[in-house]
């Protein structure tokens, strides 16, 4: 991967490198270490973050807060680990492998001051997405003047991923996003369904 003066991530898909829904599985423990492909929408699927131009994409000032605070959100979070090559920020949404590894016990990091559901344990994966979309919606809010202004829909998708196989074709499906951007069911433009998508998350594989 490697980032230009413009913004644009360019990133090249490697195996050899390490109906979505937004209910999480009940009675499933989201702190025990695992690997967790989640995408996160913009509220209303806003295009806030940039374009796609040529097959890539180009973020803007508020993409390139939303691709900084999602590393930096493990710097601050010894329980997460996040990899260049499992994240991409598009348009109006980012997708992203986040793997909980083994922590010490500790301070968790940074949590939102506001609508923090009860529910929501420690050093989980909830924690960790309320804590990204705190921090970017606070500095997105700060950049174009909208203080309290949601940048970000309530909810999120997640994908447990249980085998080395299911990991490297998200992989896949992550690096291939800005190609594949006229088929993306969050793309309001899209000009039909991603057969690459229904292969992953669904149960009725269509022919690629």
């Amino acid at each position: 991967m490697r980032h230009d003066k413009e913004g644009v991530r360019k990133m090249r898909y490697d195996p050899d490198r390490h109906h979505r829904r937004s209910i999480r599985l009940r009675g499933y423990d989201y702190r025990q270490p695992g690997a967790y492909f989640v995408t996160i929408v913009t509220q209303d699927r806003a295009c806030l973050f940039g374009e796609v131009v040529g097959e890539e994409m180009h973020l803007n000032e508020l993409g390139k807060i939303v691709w900084e605070e999602w590393f930096r959100s493990a710097e601050i979070r010894q329980e997460i680990e996040l990899l260049p090559d499992e994240f991409v920020a598009m348009p109006n949404h980012v997708h992203g492998i986040v793997w909980i590894v083994e922590f010490p016990v500790g301070a968790h990091g940074r949590a939102p001051l506001h609508h923090a559901p009860l529910q929501r344990l420690p050093r989980s994966l909830a924690s960790f997405i309320a804590g990204f979309k705190s921090a970017t919606t606070k500095r997105i809010n700060a950049l174009r003047g909208t203080p309290s202004a949601p940048v970000w829909q309530r909810n999120y998708y997640e994908h447990i991923i249980r085998d080395e196989k299911s990991l490297n074709r998200i992989r896949q499906y992550i690096a291939e996003n800005p190609l594949r951007w006229h088929l993306d069911a969050e793309n309001p433009n899209r000009i039909g369904d991603d057969p690459l998508w229904h292969n992953l998350f669904t149960k009725r594989p269509i022919p690629m």
